[in-house]
């Protein structure tokens, strides 16, 4: 089995899981409690919390645990949306944001609020200078992601922070799921006031999660109860999947400078691979340093992404469509569309995803398994569907 879709999720990494598993049979005890073992299990939670507080660079008192990446994203937007709503209605968001954002904005709208959806360009960036003519008096929240989970392109998040510096009352959001433990993120620099975390995109378990929230910022909860984690989000910790998720963004922060150069090499190897194949059409810019390293988007017009999906499937081969939130959809991607692709190509994408555990080998395989299902298929198109030929690193691939 070769799997190729770490951006969905990634296999639980076993020091991760082993200490899951001592959490879950020696510590059980509610960190709210009085007693010893309550003490105990709320010793850990601590712990936890300046482990992921010294890796980001931030304060432990700023770090809020939630059970994943949409709570993290729902509890920013909306948390500080309710509580500053006095200050303005306008808010600014992308058009490629991740479901968890899109959505949370579109029932925002629904509720009174004026939603700004930036436009990105055709490597599916940002432009800043949209970001700037958007501002109004009225902006009091703008919400980016930091790496686009579905093409992997890199958003210009210290420039947008640099921007939003002179503006006090806006505050600003960055969905960084899929790169923290991939690329530096560096909060305070970037003048970021909320940042999104998950656990299970860096071999930690599912149902864990982290919002950064700047010292000084409030935030409306989303739910209402005992008050744990600074009254952001009540509800019992689940102690033993906050330790692991610890563990899995220490390790990955530690790991990430060497797993990022082998993470590169592995996407120029793949990006070359795929170059050579007249059906393909890789997504983004073709410029190495403005896409995340651990993930490669490409479509082939003319033939549908599911079949190739399985057809690499029955060779043991893992990849995705989309992102895994929007995957079982069978309309064209929305984050394609926006970056300006024909509905045709649009409904053709497909992404691959790995962590550096990875090796070229692998890939390698993985491009030959492709070459032979596009051969296949390609007979197969409807008749009028063009051939694609993929333009060089440097050029666009639009």
């Amino acid at each position: 089995m070769l799997y190729l879709d770490s951006c969905a999720t990634t296999p639980v990494h076993p020091d991760v899981a082993a200490v899951i598993h001592e959490v879950m049979g020696t510590f059980y005890g509610n960190p709210s409690s009085i007693h010893r073992l309550g003490l105990e299990a709320e010793q850990l939670v601590t712990k936890a919390r300046r482990v992921l507080a010294d890796a980001l660079g931030v304060r432990p008192g700023e770090i809020v645990f939630t059970s994943g990446g949409t709570e993290s994203n729902n509890l920013a937007i909306k948390g500080a949306v309710n509580a500053n709503r006095a200050r303005g209605r306008h808010l600014i968001t992308s058009a490629v944001e991740h479901a968890s954002v899109y959505e949370a904005f579109r029932q925002l709208e629904d509720e009174g609020f004026h939603v700004t959806y930036l436009p990105v360009d055709e490597t599916g960036a940002v432009r800043v200078e949209d970001v700037e003519k958007a501002l109004t008096d009225e902006t009091i929240l703008v919400s980016l992601m930091h790496v686009n989970n579905e093409v992997g392109r890199i958003q210009p998040i210290e420039e947008v922070g640099r921007l939003l510096g002179a503006r006090p009352k806006v505050l600003f959001h960055v969905d960084a799921i899929q790169s923290i433990g991939k690329l530096p993120v560096r909060l305070s620099e970037w003048g970021i006031d909320l940042l999104s975390g998950s656990a299970h995109k860096l071999e930690g378990p599912k149902g864990a999660g982290l919002l950064y929230v700047r010292e000084g910022v409030r935030l409306t909860p989303l739910f209402s109860g005992g008050g744990q984690e600074h009254g952001y989000r009540s509800g019992t910790e689940n102690v033993p999947l906050i330790v692991g998720m610890a563990k899995a963004i220490r390790m990955a922060m530690d790991a990430q400078p060497d797993n990022r150069r082998k993470l590169e090499q592995l996407r120029a190897g793949l990006v070359s691979r795929l170059s050579e194949m007249p059906d393909v059409q890789v997504s983004g810019s073709g410029r190495p340093e403005e896409m995340a390293p651990h993930l490669v988007h490409f479509t082939c017009p003319g033939m549908k992404s599911e079949v190739i999906v399985h057809a690499l499937e029955q060779a043991g081969i893992f990849i995705s469509t989309r992102s895994a939130c929007a995957s079982g959809e069978s309309s064209p991607s929305r984050v394609l569309l926006a970056m300006g692709m024909d509905k045709e190509r649009a409904a053709s994408g497909l992404r691959v995803s790995y962590t550096a555990s990875r090796t070229a080998g692998e890939l390698a395989r993985f491009a030959d398994e492709l070459a032979a299902v596009l051969a296949k298929l390609s007979p197969m198109r409807p008749a009028g569907a063009g051939r694609s030929v993929l333009q060089p690193e440097g050029g666009s691939a639009s």
